[in-house]
């Protein structure tokens, strides 16, 4: 069993889902397995990671709308509001979404569906740079 771990390092991007997918499929070239699991974790409390459709983008939208909708930002009864408005609705949306995703592989290709891709979830208006740690356990 081979073990292969690399950390990206994802520039600062708008609010919104932004497909990660091809980023974790060169990781999982260069780690020479063929067939395993391949673990991605986002090293943040203000982001997440999704697996979602990735051939339509309005399926995106209406999934970050829904969550705006259910935790608003400028909520009176937060106060965590350090860091703005937007500082405790991303740490919610982070809690209720997942900050990690496991993926199998076989051939050396992901396993996932037709219209399935890897996405970080930015919970932030005003986000920063970002850390997802890739880990591949294979053959």
């Amino acid at each position: 069993m081979a073990f292969f771990q690399e950390t990206l390092s994802l520039p600062a991007c708008r609010k919104g889902t932004h497909e990660i997918t091809d980023a974790v499929a060169r990781t999982l070239a260069r780690s020479g397995c063929t067939r395993g699991l391949l673990t991605v974790f986002c090293q943040h409390t203000s982001c997440s990671l999704v697996i979602m459709e990735n051939a339509d983008p309005s399926a995106r939208r209406d999934l970050e709308r829904w969550l705006d909708r259910l935790v608003p930002p400028d909520d009176p009864d937060f106060v965590h509001t350090q860091e703005g408005p937007d500082d405790m609705p991303s740490h919610i949306k982070m809690a209720l979404t997942r900050t990690g995703e496991t993926i199998p592989f076989v051939d050396g290709q992901l396993q996932l569906g037709t219209w399935q891709g890897i996405f970080l979830w930015e919970h932030r208006t005003s986000a920063s740079a970002r850390r997802v740690i890739v880990t591949v356990l294979g053959e």
